[in-house]
């Protein structure tokens, strides 16, 4: 890697952190372990493997809050297996929070060849005909919320027997159960408490979770019960180089690239797995320029609240919204003309060196596009150098047919692959055994999952190689020259909320729709504010109260979906031949599946010839264009209610409900290779609707004016801030930029003054813009750093330029943004 660069001057490497070996502490096998699984195992048991696993065999709820690869699987193995083989009749239900990770646990169940256990999975891949064999026969059935959640739960009659003999639920990557999908799932379990309990069982959980904040609190709101942490890690592991990689500008005699064709997507449907939406967000319609309608405010805000925000002097300037994202590029410019090397042409080119060295290495990229685009890149890489070599290479991503993703996780096991080009969806425990590198690109929204990604890499407790390469983005650009904002600092705490009503309303009605809740029922799923929500819900007439508890009222199950995509997936069927390719999830089919898009698939290009969301099917046919395409919306955000605001003068800070309206309105066509705009084309696609919560902040012009801000500076400045404040709200908050939106104005309808706006991507609000309230002036702190600390003049990707931008980040103000967070700043109290 240092031999890319002729001098150290000249190195991409910002900081190099070494983190030591570390020799592993074995303790005897607990005596309540039977002789014919400690001989099926082979070997001693870790002491925190050890620790957990006597803790849940004698009654206890468990978390075992360690780092990656240090056997978590046998601490939970360890007491269910034990019950098995102690007691003929006990069933255990093990959950995780994907497919691929249930198949690689089965695999290891089944390696261990203990009789009697009929380990198997039961999940959307499980053949109808395997699904009866599973719910009669399987002791030790492997799952995931999602079927637990639409199929055991509403058909629990039919597993009574198992849920009889439910004596431990293990819940896997628990970690991963966040925001709102997070909350949805903490009742789901709730639910199964409750049935578990009616058919006369009380089962011991396990929950397994990478490095956490508070492993034992996240753990408790997830399961609603008391859990102890076992976090003090005895497994061995091999010393770890971590390099960050900072993507050199290039020189400036060297002609910059022609631009590259921008591609659409908007921010992150609530739910859909991290790494798979960034692709496919469309951007703001850049000619827009009519204002918010006028919204009715549902709680009123005070006399006091609003003298602080409002003067005189008002005026109109179009909504700057943060709702769209380009896609691999082979350089980004500056505002001052200096191109800087994408990422992604970094990432591509260390996986051609890797694969070129025999180094065995796993790219992990923030898209299904991206990673179908590194693994192209790099083939075409290999075949220029030694011819066949490529085919080593693949991508690997969310939509793939089972078949197709279960062949590549066996290649790249067997060796035949020697790297892989993934989203995060081989971020968690799946067993990838020999791996001698990670190459990690672009900042993955976490800590946690920064360490979760890197320690993927290491053969045996053998040396490991990360590579952290950051996307020209402020929260890139301040970690790889803040190290320490990396290292050294524990991991964040899992951020869920089981209270949020847009969750607890439906859960229940799913509750009432399995058995009659009944009102003892109700503490389990939160007090008093389920007893608000299940009186909502009669009112409403979803329930019906009768003397024997809360019944559902309509025929069908109630449609709640755990991961808030907007529904079932849209299949993409290619019209000639009728074959399924793969699917995409509801949120983002306007932008990757409108009529005209160009889709792509493990390396073909394709074209849509129809969506029909109705029947949730895009038809598309092969074709190789010269042309690219990106879709457009538009949006509207409107301000609901205030649930709190701080009255700072002249600035005001507020935490509120709003509601985010877009629609995909058109999309362009672009060459490929120049970015010229061939043509725009309408669409006619259904708007959405987006009920969240948002923390924002005002400030009256009069302050803007004595902080040097004139009216005709006011639009650049703001939206420069807001981009800024998008990009750093990850060091607060558990979430990346890519769950956030934003929205500036230099008058909004609602507050009548000027307004930046940062939302919560999810219906409900996921807890981001919670913490940015309670952390505001830390946050807008870190985010007047940022900017200020830049080497630019007028603005650029590493500070004020927004990746997601909808109005080709213009107007962007570097200089009058950072007076606007000096004027903020200097009017808030250090809490709110």
């Amino acid at each position: 890697m240092r031999a890319r660069r002729t001098s150290a001057e000249d190195s991409p490497i910002t900081h190099v952190e070494r983190v030591a070996a570390r020799a592993g502490r074995t303790v005897p096998w607990p005596a309540w372990v039977p002789r014919t699984l400690r001989d099926a195992y082979g070997f001693p048991p870790w002491e925190h493997q050890a620790t957990a696993a006597s803790l849940a065999q004698a009654g206890q709820h468990v978390v075992l809050a360690t780092g990656t690869a240090s056997g978590k699987s046998l601490a939970y193995q360890m007491p269910a297996l034990s019950r098995l083989l102690d007691d003929p009749r006990a069933t255990v239900l093990y959950l995780s929070p994907t497919k691929a990770l249930a198949a690689d646990q089965l695999r290891a169940l089944i390696r261990l060849g203990i009789d009697g256990v009929r380990p198997a999975t039961y999940d959307g891949d499980t053949p109808r005909e395997e699904r009866e064999w599973v719910r009669r026969h399987s002791r030790f059935v492997l799952t995931n919320p999602d079927m637990l959640h639409h199929a055991l739960l509403p058909g629990h009659a039919k597993w009574a027997p198992f849920l009889r003999r439910l004596a431990y639920v293990v819940i896997d990557e628990c970690h991963s159960y966040r925001g709102v999908f997070g909350s949805h799932v903490a009742h789901v379990l709730r639910r199964l408490r409750r049935l578990s309990a009616q058919y006369g069982s009380s089962p011991t959980f396990i929950l397994a979770s990478a490095t956490s904040g508070d492993p034992a609190d996240a753990a408790s709101r997830l399961t609603g019960l008391p859990v102890t942490a076992v976090t003090d890690d005895a497994s061995p592991r091999g010393a770890v180089t971590f390099a960050l990689w900072e993507p050199p500008l290039l020189p400036s005699d060297e002609p910059p690239p022609a631009p590259a064709p921008r591609q659409a997507v908007p921010p992150a449907p609530a739910g859909t797995d991290p790494a798979d939406r960034y692709d496919t967000v469309p951007l703001t319609d850049t000619t827009a320029t009519t204002p918010l309608n006028d919204a009715t405010m549902t709680a009123a805000l005070t006399d006091a609240t609003m003298a602080a925000a409002l003067t005189d002097a008002t005026m109109t300037a179009p909504l700057i919204g943060t709702t769209a994202t380009a896609p691999p590029t082979d350089a980004t410019m500056t505002a001052d003309g200096r191109t800087r090397r994408s990422a992604l042409s970094e990432t591509a080119d260390l996986l051609t060196d890797a694969v070129v060295a025999g180094t065995r290495t796993l790219a992990f990229v923030r898209s299904r596009r991206a990673a179908e685009v590194v693994a192209a890149m790099t083939r075409r890489s290999l075949d220029e150098a030694v011819p066949g070599l490529g085919d080593r290479v693949a991508a690997y991503r969310a939509g793939y047919l089972k078949e197709d993703r279960r062949a590549i996780e066996q290649a790249l096991m067997s060796g035949d692959l020697l790297a892989l080009a993934s989203t995060n969806a081989l971020e968690l425990g799946v067993d990838l055994v020999g791996l001698d590198a990670v190459l990690i690109c672009g900042y993955p929204g976490t800590r946690a999952s920064l360490w979760q990604q890197a320690g993927r890499a290491g053969r045996a407790g053998g040396e490991a190689l990360a590579v952290l390469v950051a996307r020209d983005d402020p929260l890139d650009t301040y970690l790889v020259h803040h190290p320490e904002a990396l290292f050294g600092r524990p991991v964040e705490a899992t951020v869920l909320d089981p209270a949020n009503p847009y969750v607890l309303g439906p859960q229940l009605c799913c509750a009432a729709a399995e058995s009659a809740l009944r009102p003892a029922d109700l503490a389990l799923f939160g007090g008093a504010v389920a007893q608000e929500a299940v009186d909502a819900l009669t009112r409403s007439g979803a329930l019906r109260k009768r003397p024997t508890g809360w019944y559902w009222t309509h025929q069908g199950r109630p449609d709640v979906d755990l991961r808030g995509t907007g529904g079932a997936p849209v299949a993409v069927v290619e019209s000639a031949t009728g074959r399924l390719l793969g699917t995409v999830d509801q949120g983002s089919s306007h932008v990757m599946l409108h009529p005209g898009a160009v889709y792509l698939h493990q390396g073909t290009s394709y074209v849509v010839d129809g969506l029909d969301l109705d029947e949730a099917v895009a038809l598309v046919h092969a074709e190789e264009p010269d042309w690219s395409t990106h879709a457009r919306d538009v949006t509207d955000l409107s301000v609901l209610s205030v649930r709190e605001y701080v009255d700072a003068g002249p600035v005001g800070l507020f935490l509120g409900e709003v509601d985010v309206t877009s629609q995909v309105v058109s999309y362009q066509r672009r060459r490929i290779g120049t970015g010229e705009v061939i043509d725009t084309r309408p669409l006619d696609l259904p708007a959405r609707e987006l009920r969240t919560v948002a923390v924002w902040f005002t400030i009256s012009p009069n302050a803007l004016l004595t902080a040097g801000v004139e009216p005709g500076d006011i639009p650049g400045a703001l939206h420069a801030a807001e981009h800024a404040a998008i990009g750093l709200l990850p060091l607060m908050a558990t979430c990346d930029r890519w769950d956030i939106g934003g929205l500036s104005t230099a008058n909004h309808a609602d507050t009548e003054c000027p307004t930046v706006f940062v939302y919560d991507g999810h219906p409900g609000g996921a807890g981001f813009a919670e913490r940015a309230y309670a952390t505001a002036k830390a946050w807008l702190r870190a985010t007047r750093e940022a900017i200020a600390s830049c080497a630019c003049e007028t603005g650029c990707p590493s500070c004020v330029q927004s990746p997601k931008c909808g109005n080709g980040n213009n107007p962007l103000d570097k200089k009058k943004a950072i007076a606007v967070l000096d004027a903020v700043l200097a009017a808030l109290p250090d809490q709110p």
